[in-house]
């Protein structure tokens, strides 16, 4: 079994787009699927679909975030900094119970971390 797709409310859907190509990889779905400032699919490498819609007062639970694996805490590092660099004010990586981890409150409204196991 693999996830198919994750369906997010967010409060800015051109700037959430941005986040996801520019720093996460994720690319347009494909034909047929709309990108716009309402809504916008997109894809990972594993094929999964990311959809994104506007929702202006969406609020998430406390807990509620989205996490992206990286092979090594250098790339965590690299991550942060490349993340910084574009004007995100993030907190530094932190050490986690065997992770090396940085949580940030993105444009659209939700919660994502950026993680990697040591060893």
């Amino acid at each position: 079994m693999k996830l198919n797709h994750i369906n997010l409310g967010v409060t800015d859907v051109p700037a959430t787009v941005d986040l996801f190509q520019q720093h996460f990889g994720l690319r347009p779905a494909g034909e047929g699927m709309p990108m716009n400032d309402r809504m916008a699919f997109l894809r990972d490498d594993a094929g999964s679909l990311i959809s994104v819609f506007r929702a202006p007062d969406v609020t998430y639970p406390k807990v509620f975030h989205i996490g992206f694996m990286q092979d090594t805490p250098e790339q965590v590092r690299a991550m942060h900094a490349q993340l910084t660099g574009a004007g995100f004010e993030i907190p530094e990586p932190h050490e986690n119970n065997g992770r090396l981890t940085f949580y940030f409150n993105t444009p659209g409204g939700f919660v994502l971390e950026v993680e990697s196991f040591f060893g």
